[in-house]
């Protein structure tokens, strides 16, 4: 006899489905699973025989062959063991069920009989979900996958699913209600701008990057207060929208990150790795490739402290993701695309002492030694960061002022009315924001007059600037002009967006 049902497998964010076939026949005792299945998978026999027995159930001692089908299709994790299980109580009739095909089962079995959550249920769900199947999955993932829109059922034991496959009228499927992200409160940040002293040209940066989803570079003396600003920035980011917070469940889903009882990620991500990362961590990677922090920080903010103690691989390995807002992870078996559309937020020292140009210390650093610190920040690599930084130590005076600093809330409100600008001017286009503009974009809604265009020339010449730094000059002035909204970019627009281009030139040149 045999029995055939459904499951699914993802590779990166893309979604297969697999049949899984299991035939029981009569011979001696032994049970193969076969469809180029990995570690996980094989080792399933064993927890499935054990909670099929644990449920209630028997195994009879019968030739079983399970078949994941198609065969070419690498399959891993536990996610088949609930599939697995069904079937072959189908096929030994233990169970009864007809219509078997129009369920899609995910789910790993404790040797207890009882479901554990799995990896991808979101993205799966959001796959299947205008092909009428019904989903089945562990209690955990329910609120995941009703969110992606396949109807769903949430069991916590295997004989819940027996139950309801032969009686699944007195059954409910889940209700999910989805937040309102109108209404989204702000991001609880460990650090406040008005907790900030001084520092006014580093908060006005912040805003300007917060407002375009530029990448913006600090660099300054130990204790100046680059880490506490980085900090503070997720604080003033707008909130996420439905469609971004879906892009990024999605991503959390398959890394096995969503937080237990949250089917969706309600905040923009801060993720802050530490220097010593391999850039398999950074950019995605692995045997078959999972996500890397680049990608878990899509639609929010990278913080990369200490830049240059970075491996010069991965600092080199992230220019393509900064350019296209994508990484491609190339394997063997497969060339897997993940979303990467980030705001990268960097830190540094401007010597390996720490103090170069610092009003109070005097720098230790050899010319040598200098120039060997700054060169681990490749040209082209210093090239992609629109806003370039440097961050004064505060002075006592600011430190004892008591003059009242201005809140996050208060800059983040002016971030969101320039992101609804933004949202106006490239609706539809896919672009949504400043930073993501196109070419053809810059060229239509950058526009220059000539006093102004005859001022970028200069510049252009005298700082030596790049086609690359033209470009993304454009695109901060005009994020500038949506802050102060204008429907024009002024020449005092264009002349604060070319002072942050200056720094490379200060000390790269030094």
């Amino acid at each position: 006899m045999l029995a055939q049902l459904k499951s699914a497998t993802l590779l990166g964010l893309s979604v297969s489905m697999v049949d899984i076939e299991v035939d029981a026949a009569a011979g001696l005792p032994a049970w193969d699973i076969v469809g180029l299945a990995d570690t996980a998978v094989k080792e399933s026999k064993e927890r499935v025989r054990t909670a099929i027995k644990n449920a209630g159930f028997e195994v009879p001692p019968r030739r079983i062959v399970v078949n994941l089908a198609p065969a070419y299709l690498r399959k891993e994790g536990p996610s088949f063991d609930l599939a697995i299980a069904i079937a072959i109580l189908t096929v030994t009739e233990q169970l009864h069920c007809e219509n078997l095909n129009q369920y899609l089962l995910l789910g790993e079995l404790s040797l207890d009989g009882s479901l554990r959550p799995v990896r991808g249920v979101l993205p799966i769900s959001l796959e299947y979900s205008k092909r009428n199947y019904t989903m089945l999955v562990p209690a955990s993932n329910q609120e995941e996958s009703a969110i992606g829109g396949c109807t769903t059922y949430g069991f916590h034991h295997l004989k819940e699913v027996v139950a309801f496959l032969e009686n699944p009228e007195v059954y409910s499927p889940v209700q999910v209600n989805l937040p309102d992200f109108s209404k989204l409160a702000a991001m609880q940040t460990l650090h406040d701008f008005s907790q900030i002293k001084g520092q006014s040209e580093a908060k006005r940066a912040l805003e300007i990057a917060a407002a375009g989803n530029h990448n913006i570079l600090m660099v300054g003396s130990p204790g100046s207060g680059k880490t506490m600003l980085s900090q503070a920035l997720p604080g003033i980011l707008p909130p996420l929208t439905f469609e971004e917070s879906l892009s990024l469940s999605k991503i959390y889903s398959i890394a096995g990150l969503l937080p237990e009882k949250q089917p969706l990620i309600m905040q923009r991500p801060f993720r802050s790795p530490h220097h010593s990362a391999s850039s398999a961590s950074i950019i995605g990677g692995g045997r078959i490739p999972h996500p890397g922090e680049v990608s878990l920080s899509h639609h929010g903010v990278l913080f990369l402290d200490e830049f240059p103690e970075y491996h010069r691989e991965v600092l080199e390995a992230l220019r393509q993701p900064l350019e296209d807002g994508q990484v491609t992870v190339s394997r063997v078996q497969a060339q897997i695309t993940f979303p990467c559309r980030f705001l990268l937020a960097a830190s540094m020292n401007p010597c390996p002492c720490g103090y170069y140009n610092d009003p109070h210390r005097e720098c230790t650093c050899s010319p040598a030694a200098l120039q060997r610190y700054r060169n681990k920040i490749s040209g082209p690599l210093l090239d992609r960061f629109d806003l370039q930084l440097e961050v004064v130590p505060v002075t006592f005076q600011e430190l004892h002022r008591d003059t009242p600093e201005e809140c996050s809330a208060s800059i983040r409100n002016r971030v969101i009315a320039a992101r609804q600008i933004q949202q106006n001017r490239f609706a539809g286009s896919g672009t949504i924001h400043n930073g993501a503009m196109t070419a053809s974009q810059i060229q239509k809604f950058c526009q220059l007059d000539e006093k102004s265009r005859n001022f970028l020339e200069q510049a252009f010449q005298k700082l030596g600037l790049s086609a690359r730094a033209h470009s993304r000059i454009l695109k901060v002035a005009r994020t500038i002009a949506d802050l102060s909204g204008s429907e024009q970019i002024q020449l005092n627009h264009l002349a604060e967006a070319i002072q942050y281009r200056t720094l490379d030139k200060k000390l790269w040149k030094a």
